[in-house]
């Protein structure tokens, strides 16, 4: 009886971490826009979560997606952050270098 116990207690513990995972990746729905060197740029349905760092710093966030953004001074998310709630404009002279969602 001891035997079959365990592999039984396994078998559940093991359903039960499969259902408390989420089946797919989170993602912000929708367009996130800034300006570089004055050109427009945008970053559509992005990840929760990840850290994008641009190539130079950049200005006017507009949030278009489904989630809070906050942007950051410096890349890699680190420096001041400012949250940008979803639907929201940043400060059009907001200069940021990194964003994250979630």
């Amino acid at each position: 009886m001891m035997r079959l116990v365990r592999p039984v207690l396994a078998a559940l513990a093991g359903l039960a971490l499969v259902l408390t995972c989420p089946l797919e990746a989170s993602a912000a729905k929708g367009p996130f826009t800034f300006q570089t060197g004055g050109r427009p740029f945008f970053v559509q349905d992005p990840p929760d979560g990840k850290c994008f760092s641009m190539s130079q710093a950049a200005r006017g966030p507009h949030n278009g997606t489904g989630s809070p953004a906050t942007v950051f001074s410096g890349k890699q998310c680190k420096g001041k952050a400012t949250r940008i709630a979803s639907g929201q404009q940043g400060p059009k002279d907001l200069s940021f270098s990194s964003v994250r969602f979630g």
